[in-house]
């Protein structure tokens, strides 16, 4: 690869510059899941026939440039095997400019429901703490979409309430905000589906350190499977027992939250032969998604 003039290109803010791919990092708090199968496929085709047609957002960070947008595109383009990718280089932004980028730009692609509820949570404790100038959101909100080729279908210029912007109720920001404060371990529960919003409250209420032991606790490390699945009533069980006590020998008092049911034994036979109780509720638990899905 050509020798690559790191100083020359910090200068020039607002162009548009061909970065090495080897020189992006993703951004130091960037929360949120990058494509996968289809989507990211289409992605990388696309890539791969036409290039990057929309530039990332970076800024410097120490001899490398950190994504503020564009992880998706970075990601694929690398599958897609290209060197360069189109940037835009952003100089001298705070942490709480930086921040709206990634944010921002997450809303529009996706739009808030698509968003995982831990991303969702993330994004409303943002807004609700108020870290960020209102002047400078709207800002970049309104360079955002001209990048995106995008008109705003609504006024970003006031201030709206939390709950008004996302079409949410009051009591579910309530709870999206205390699903920020959940151990991140726990949070990957509620994403998955192996444990509700509701429940995921009552323990967002338990210490830090006392959330880590319960997803130690409670965690098949082999598999990265929740082992017990727990529900509203013993979430605030436990947000109710005593700290000093093990959580572990407060699961093994409680009744298994799981539910039995009965299987033709010829079906048994045919799909779950050889297999134990942990696979079997794996494959049952995968067909499920995909049946709803």
């Amino acid at each position: 690869m050509t020798q690559f003039n790191f100083s020359a290109m910090l200068s020039q803010e607002n162009q548009v510059k061909q970065i090495p791919v080897d020189m992006l990092v993703p951004y130091h708090n960037h929360n949120f899941t990058l494509y996968e199968g289809e989507r990211l496929d289409d992605m990388v085709e696309s890539i791969k026939a036409n290039g990057v047609m929309t530039p990332i957002v970076v800024q410097p960070f120490n001899d490398k440039y950190e994504i503020l947008i564009g992880h998706n595109r970075w990601n694929a383009s690398i599958i897609a095997g290209k060197d360069f990718v189109p940037a835009v280089i952003k100089e001298h932004l705070t942490e709480e400019e930086a921040e709206i980028y990634v944010i921002e730009s997450n809303l529009i692609q996706r739009g808030f429901g698509e968003l995982k509820p831990s991303e969702q949570a993330k994004i409303l404790s943002s807004r609700y703490e108020s870290i960020f100038s209102q002047g400078k959101r709207t800002d970049i909100i309104n360079e955002l979409m001209a990048l995106e080729g995008k008109l705003s279908e609504k006024k970003h210029n006031s201030r709206e309430k939390v709950g008004e912007e996302y079409n949410l109720s009051r009591n579910t920001v309530a709870r999206l905000l205390r699903i920020d404060k959940l151990y991140d371990g726990i949070k990957s529960w509620v994403d998955n589906g192996d444990l509700s919003v509701r429940a995921g409250v009552e323990l967002s209420y338990l210490s830090q350190d006392r959330q880590e032991e319960l997803y130690k606790a409670n965690t098949d490390f082999d598999t990265g499977m929740i082992l017990k699945k727990i529900s509203e009533k013993t979430a605030r069980e436990l947000r109710k027992e005593s700290p000093e006590k093990p959580v572990k020998e407060i699961l093994s008092n409680k009744k298994s939250d799981t539910k039995s049911i009965k299987i033709d034994s010829e079906v048994y036979e045919r799909y779950f032969s050889g297999m134990n109780s942990k696979e079997i509720a794996l494959v049952v638990e995968q067909a499920l998604k995909m049946y709803f899905n």
